[in-house]
């Protein structure tokens, strides 16, 4: 459990790495039960680098977590290779679904982009609050906090649109 500048956020992991982070919007008690169910267990002392990691991009450090040890292997191999391709997303840089569809070899593909995102178990670390509507629009956002909290992601990186014809902010 952490308690950082965008709200109280928690880390899962097991021995090959982290399995799990949850963002602001639920309350800690309520995370607890969500890493118990997901058979994680709470640690303080694992994983400090991480967590203060984490703090300091809530607070604005510029951070995409690019090197840090993922378990994904109760993701779907489909899955995998999205949340590989969108970790490549350097801090404030936004892609949309349809082009991650085209990389993917067909822009039909767009709703089962949308789906990996929305099912995505390491939000922030795997970068989906970057991944937007083609319009430029936020698109959903499955974390406990919503889009809101999607949007705050963006405007802390200073995101820009895929166009680049707008930042994120309030």
């Amino acid at each position: 459990m952490l308690d950082t500048a965008l709200g109280p956020m928690a880390i899962g992991w097991t021995d090959a790495g982290i399995s799990r982070v949850l963002l602001p919007g639920d309350t800690p008690e309520e995370m607890r039960a969500r890493l118990e169910k997901s058979g994680g267990v709470e640690d303080a002392s694992g994983q400090s680098e991480i967590a203060a990691r984490i703090l300091a991009y809530a607070e604005g450090t510029n951070d995409n977590f690019a090197d840090v040890e993922l378990d994904l292997s109760r993701v779907p191999e489909v899955n995998r290779r999205i949340y590989e391709h969108i970790r490549e997303l350097a801090w404030g840089e936004t892609t949309t679904y349809g082009a991650i569809a085209r990389w993917l070899g067909d822009v039909v593909l767009s709703r089962a982009v949308g789906a990996a995102m929305g099912a995505n178990p390491i939000p922030l670390i795997v970068p989906c609050h970057r991944v937007l509507a083609a319009d430029g629009r936020t698109g959903g956002f499955s974390s406990p906090g919503g889009v809101r909290a999607k949007m705050e992601m963006l405007a802390l990186e200073k995101a820009a649109s895929p166009t680049g014809q707008f930042s994120f902010g309030f």
